[in-house]
């Protein structure tokens, strides 16, 4: 009787999570792989509010909507967040969550990929790209 309990339970918790759309990190990321996060912090020479703002346009027409992209945006560095543990040594942010790395290294040979760098990279100070393998 006790182990029926726990199996209608069992079940009736993933038909939950299914009919929710509560998804494993497995799922998100494919059979097994898990997700990638790639966030690209750029310092500019140019730190004029224009040009911040036109790499961030550069980002979003460029860099999103590319396959297996699970999460994407760009913007500036958020001035009043001015604590100890703040590093603000940067203009502009990019995060990236891809489904898996499969889907991150076809993003770096994408030719929109290779457009935005050919088209922004001059005003480039420092480019800083952490990548983490990452889960809900």
């Amino acid at each position: 009787m006790r182990k029926s309990i726990v199996a209608l339970v069992v079940v009736g918790l993933f038909a939950a999570g299914w009919l929710f759309g509560v998804r494993s990190t497995s799922e998100a990321g494919g059979k097994g792989s898990p997700m990638l996060a790639h966030m690209v912090y750029f310092s500019l020479k140019d730190q004029s509010a224009e040009a911040k703002d036109k790499l961030v346009a550069a980002c979003k027409k460029h860099l999103s909507d590319h396959p297996g992209t699970v999460f994407f945006a760009a913007g500036t560095l958020a001035e009043e967040f001015k604590r100890d543990v703040n590093d603000r040594d940067w203009d502009v942010a990019l995060h990236l969550v891809f489904k898996d790395k499969a889907a991150h290294d076809q993003y770096q040979e994408a030719p929109r990929h290779d457009l935005f760098i050919k088209e922004n990279k001059d005003n480039w100070k420092k480019v800083r790209v952490f990548d983490s393998y990452v889960s809900k």
